[in-house]
């Protein structure tokens, strides 16, 4: 895992996603109206979702090396909106702290096991960054307010989703192939498909099919938040469908 960015860097951005979040939630005329990119959510089930999400990754960093996923706990959201965003924040801080108590090289249990990611809260910090960063483009565009995530998050966001979302040791169903992913006037990543699983790699020939957008584009059709038809797509098609349809 070749992380973009520092350690201080990650949890920089936790907290500003995090803060940038409660604005969008703080903003919202309604917390009752449907998440259009989570159409069976509310924008209260996303609170919701924020809150109890980084309480349980704490709660996880905290608790060290695992096998057994932990349990993820009920707390309940407060109804009154500054409490919740109170409330948000607090779990935000809880997050942070055991990432800071941790230190990126301690170990704890995830669900990215056989990927190229390791199992460290060096990890888990990444991806938060991530997830809250996506959750916050749902809230935004949720209040008509939606921005293109920060360029730093982005870059990272696509090397992030490729090493721990797409990375597996599962064999590839089909046909062997390589993806390559372009940021625009920016790097490029080489997927490579076959039955040893998916790995990203270094490019040793050209690809089969390959997807050029801008990092965040990229990222957010990762997250299927943008349609594949947003980003320009070379070679052949069929191979995004059947990655996208994947469940290793």
């Amino acid at each position: 895992m070749e992380t973009l960015l520092a350690f201080p860097d990650l949890l920089r951005l936790i907290d500003e996603r995090s803060a940038a979040f409660r604005a969008a939630i703080a903003a919202a005329p309604d917390l009752g109206v449907t998440v259009p990119t989570c159409p069976e959510w509310t924008l209260l089930d996303l609170v919701h979702h924020m809150g109890q999400g980084r309480r349980f990754w704490a709660g996880n960093v905290a608790a060290g090396p695992s096998d057994v996923r932990p349990a993820r706990p009920e707390v309940e959201v407060p109804h009154e909106r500054e409490a919740m965003l109170a409330w948000l924040a607090d779990a935000a801080e809880q997050l942070l702290a055991a990432l800071r108590e941790a230190g990126p090289d301690a170990g704890c249990w995830s669900w990215w096991g056989t990927s190229q990611s390791p199992l460290t809260a060096g990890a888990v910090a990444r991806h938060q960054v991530q997830e809250i960063s996506v959750h916050t483009y749902d809230a935004q565009l949720t209040i008509g307010a939606a921005q293109p995530l920060p360029d730093e998050v982005a870059l990272d966001g696509v090397d992030e989703f490729l090493v721990t979302c797409v990375s597996t040791a599962d064999a590839w169903p089909h046909d062997a192939a390589d993806i390559d992913y372009h940021v625009t006037d920016g790097p490029s990543w080489r997927v490579k498909l076959s039955s040893a699983g998916a790995r990203v790699t270094t490019a040793d020939k050209p690809a089969d099919a390959a997807a050029t957008a801008t990092a965040s584009d990229l990222v957010l059709a990762f997250y299927g938040r943008l349609s594949m038809d947003a980003l320009k797509l070379d070679g052949d098609p069929t191979i995004f469908d059947q990655l996208i349809a994947w469940e290793p």
